[in-house]
Formats: structure tokens, C-alpha cells, sequence
């Protein structure tokens, strides 16, 4: 039975930032948030706020008239809640609160006006809520402003706001990079919460970092198109910030198609404030994040309970839910994998065992796809996921143990070479052996529930045996023989069949 969505249950967050004004709903207030529909607009609020203490008049138009199509398409939508926010042009603005009310009466809920501090810590939130047990600094880059705060699983420390968003940092070097330089530069010595940063990783939120990643993904030639979770190491981020540069003082950023053209002159100011981010806090790794202040601010809206489960977790019983021919079934997968896992005395870090139960979860999403493509389809729908609380490396793991499932083992039908080298040799091999395993219980049980708990796990010697209770021996073939050998093999045992 498939859970129908609830009328009503859809929340939604209107974003008014320096740079961009936006619109996200989300299916509902959960630990796993699933955006349902997603729209901006780069109005460029904050882009004189700097020199000439105002909104632009003409982004203040531009901006009236983006919320105007969003409060329709909430009603459109039967949005359940509404909430809104504002950031650095807003705040910053002598005519701020005018805009505010107009603005107001026009969403017909009221608009919170994030204080820096307040921002730094939605931001952090929001990362809390998108990655696995963060340790680092978030750093949250907008139009208007740079909020950094250090967040440690999830726990945050205070955070600090600085005037060195794209739009506000271009205007206050007059578009001279020379004199950014220098702002940026006086603005990030000492600040304590980069200083704490030595070795740790750093987390980049914000639309103009977000599109600095994209340019690396695809010039890297890197597998996976996902922005979240995209790591690569300082020492690379500072040589891509420098040539990003380079390319600008060259006239050349105007090539680069595949970011908008409204955001294509911040990308230079993103670079240097990260170069310089880099130099200060000397971090081990930059991580982008997508998930930032909206994320946060539904984080911070949930119960504890819900704040303190998996995301990742909660994704997987999601889509298992949702696609899935029986959800139980997944669940008793889980169990009878811990149990082999028990049996053979698999080496299971608290990680390797979280990625396998999401396995489980995952390993009959792709049961409606033509069989001849239901490896592929499923690594790419798991790979290309739209979920966070995931690595780039877990991702291609979970999605390589579940295309084994579908496409077996043998030389012939392998995955693509750029997603394996994603995984360690170690961690391959693992991959095979959970696809593996998920063979066996699925031709089992045919994935329905009831089945996998009448089959257990005995170790003799160098034998691991699959014994199945007398109700289900008429199960027993030579096919699931084959399977369960080919299994074995993979752990380094023999295999047999017992029926009890």
C-alpha cells in the first residue's frame, strides 16, 4: 500500500535573498525533506545596498513581482504552511522595511528578517541537516553577506557576518578585483571561526559556490553531476580559485554557459573570498552543500526526536515506501543481512553497516524498469538522488551494491569504470558481495515479506550453509543453489543448501 500524500502537508519556504528571491515547497515538515517544486529569480536586491544604503528600485520591482507568481503558485500548489525569510539587502537597507511591508502583504505571512548571527546558524543547521556528522566550518555565501559558523554532528558554535557577498563585495571595490582583494583580505584575518578550521573541513553554501563546483565537476570530466557533497581537497579548490581568476582578469568567465548570466560576474569575487578562506583556516577539504539556510530553517521547525534520526535513512524508507514492491520486505532484508553479517563475522565499521541498511532499503526501487536496464537506471536514480546526509563515495557504493543486484556479477554486465574507481578495490569487493546477497534473498522471497525470516545462517568450518525451515523447501532450486555458492565464494567459504 503506497502512502498517498496528504492534502494539505506541504510546506514552503520563500527566500528573499541579496542576489536571488525563491521559492521551494517541499512535500512535507520530515527529517528526509523531498522538494517537490523549486523556483528563483536573480532580482540583484542587494547590488547597491552597499554604496548607496538602498534596494534598487528596480530590483525591488523585479522582486514584488516574483512573490506575487509565488504566493499564487502556493495557492495553486494547497500549500499547507508558508514561512518566509530575508537576508543581508534586506536588513542592511534603509528602505528594508519598506520593502518588508509591502512584501508582506503581498505573501500574506510575515517575513523574518535573519540577523547575521541568526542566519550563520540556519546555515549551519541546514548543513547539520544535509550531511552526515559535519566537523567543520560552514561558510554561507550570499549576495549580501558571508556568514561563517563551526558546526561539529550537532552541535553549533556562534556565528559571525561579514559584508563579503558577491553583489556587496562587488560594490564596495567598484568592481575593481585589486581593491576586493584587499577587502577581502582585511576582513578574514583572525576571525576566530576560520582560525578553528586547521585541518577540518570547510562547507561552502550559496548559489555563486555552488556554480564554482559545477565548473570544476564538468572540467574535471567527474562522474557523478551532483553539487551536494562534492569534495575536493584545498590544496585543488585554491589552484581552481586562482585559475578562476586568471580566466577573468582574461575576459573569459562570459564563456562559461553553464552558469546564468546574472550570477556569471560574482563567480570571480566567490573565488577570491575562498582562495582567501583557504589561506586563513587552512582546511583539509572543501565540501559544498545544498542544503543551507531553507534546509535549516525546517531542521530547526522539527522535533528533536526528528532532528536526531538518519537523513539518509529516512530517504531510503521514503523511496522504499514510495517504489518498493513490499516495504516490509526490505526491512527483513536488513535483518537477514545482520544476520549473515553475524554468521560469517563480516568487518562492519558503524558506517559500513548504516550504508548496507540503506542498501536493503534501496534494493527494489528498480523493480518496474525493463529488465534488461534495471542495473543502470537504478545506480543512476541512486547516485543522482535527490537526498543529502551522503557522500559521493556512499552514494556509489549503495548504488553499485544494488546494480549487482539487478545485473549480476559476471564480466559482461558490468557498471560504467568512472563510477567503480569512485570506491576503494576494498570497497568494491563489498559492493559485490551485498549484491550479491540481495540475489540470493530476492529469488528467495520474490520480494515479499513473511519469507526471509523462515531462512537462517550456520557456519561449519569453511562452510556457510542457508537452511530453510520445512515450509519453504519447495523454494529450494538449483538456481538459489548457484546463487548462494556464488556468494560464499565472495566471503571466502564454501556454500550449501540445508532444508530442515
Amino acid at each position: 500500500m503506497k502512502r498517498p500524500r496528504k492534502r494539505g502537508a506541504s510546506v514552503a519556504v520563500i527566500d528573499i535573498g541579496s542576489n536571488s528571491v525563491r521559492l521551494v515547497v517541499y512535500e512535507g515538515l520530515t527529517r528526509s525533506l523531498i522538494p517537490i517544486f523549486n523556483e528563483k529569480t536573480l532580482c540583484g536586491l542587494g547590488r547597491e545596498v552597499q554604496s548607496t544604503g538602498l534596494l534598487a528600485p528596480d530590483a525591488v520591482d523585479k522582486a514584488l513581482t516574483s512573490l506575487k507568481r509565488f504566493r499564487a503558485l502556493c495557492r495553486v500548489m494547497q500549500v499547507g504552511r508558508v514561512f518566509a525569510i530575508a537576508t543581508a539587502a534586506c536588513r542592511d537597507a534603509s528602505n528594508g522595511p519598506d520593502f518588508i511591508a509591502k512584501a508582506e502583504r503581498i505573501c500574506a505571512v510575515k517575513i523574518e528578517i535573519l540577523s547575521g548571527p541568526r542566519e550563520a546558524r540556519l546555515s549551519a543547521l541546514g548543513v547539520i541537516s544535509g550531511i552526515h556528522h559535519p566537523d567543520g566550518i560552514v561558510g554561507d555565501l550570499g549576495g549580501g553577506s558571508l556568514e561563517l559558523i563551526d558546526v561539529r554532528k550537532n552541535s553549533v558554535r556562534s556565528g559571525v557576518t561579514l559584508p563579503l557577498g558577491g553583489l556587496a563585495l562587488q560594490d564596495l571595490a567598484h568592481k575593481s578585483l585589486k581593491r576586493a582583494d584587499r577587502i577581502v583580505r582585511e576582513e578574514l584575518d583572525e576571525v576566530p571561526q576560520l582560525t578553528a578550521g586547521r585541518g577540518r573541513t570547510f562547507y561552502a553554501v550559496g548559489g555563486t559556490w555552488r556554480a564554482l563546483a559545477r565548473i570544476h565537476i564538468i572540467q574535471s570530466g567527474y562522474p557523478l553531476q551532483v553539487m551536494h557533497g562534492y569534495s575536493i581537497s584545498a590544496a585543488e579548490a585554491l589552484d581552481f580559485s586562482r585559475r578562476l581568476r586568471r580566466l577573468a582578469a582574461a575576459g573569459m568567465l562570459a564563456d562559461i554557459e553553464i552558469v546564468a548570466d546574472a550570477r556569471r560576474p560574482l563567480l570571480t569575487y566567490a573565488a577570491l573570498v575562498l582562495e582567501h578562506i583557504i589561506r586563513v583556516a587552512k582546511p583539509k577539504s572543501i565540501v559544498f552543500s545544498t542544503f543551507g539556510v531553507r534546509e535549516g530553517l525546517l531542521h530547526e521547525k522539527l522535533s528533536e526526536s526528528e532532528r536526531n534520526k538518519d537523513g539518509l535513512i529516512c530517504a531510503a524508507e521514503e523511496l522504499n515506501q514510495l517504489l518498493s514492491r513490499s516495504a516490509k520486505h526490505a526491512r527483513e532484508l536488513i535483518a537477514w543481512t545482520d544476520r549473515l553479517a553475524r554468521v560469517v563475522k563480516l568487518r562492519e565499521t558503524e558506517e559500513d553497516r548504516r550504508l548496507r541498511h540503506t542498501a536493503c532499503l534501496l534494493s527494489d526501487i528498480g523493480w518496474r524498469v525493463h529488465p534488461d536496464h534495471r542495473g543502470e537506471q537504478t545506480l543512476s536514480l541512486v547516485v543522482n538522488g535527490n537526498f543529502g546526509a551522503i557522500t559521493h563515495t556512499e552514494r556509489a557504493f549503495v548504488g553499485l551494491s544494488v546494480f549487482y543486484r539487478y545485473a549480476g556479477l559476471s564480466e559482461e554486465n558490468q557498471p560504467p569504470v568512472t563510477m567503480q574507481e569512485l570506491l576503494t578495490p576494498a570497497q568494491l569487493e563489498r559492493a559485490r558481495l551485498l549484491g550479491a546477497a540481495f540475489r540470493v534473498a530476492h529469488l528467495i522471497s520474490a520480494a515479499r515479506p513473511g519469507v526471509l525470516p523462515a531462512t537462517h545462517f550456520r557456519s561449519q568450518g569453511r562452510n556457510l550453509m542457508l537452511v530453510f525451515e520445512h515450509r519453504l523447501v519447495d523454494l529450494v532450486a538449483d538456481r538459489v543453489g548457484s546463487r548462494f555458492r556464488a556468494l560464499a565464494r565472495l566471503i571466502g567459504r564454501s556454500g550449501s543448501i540445508v532444508r530442515r
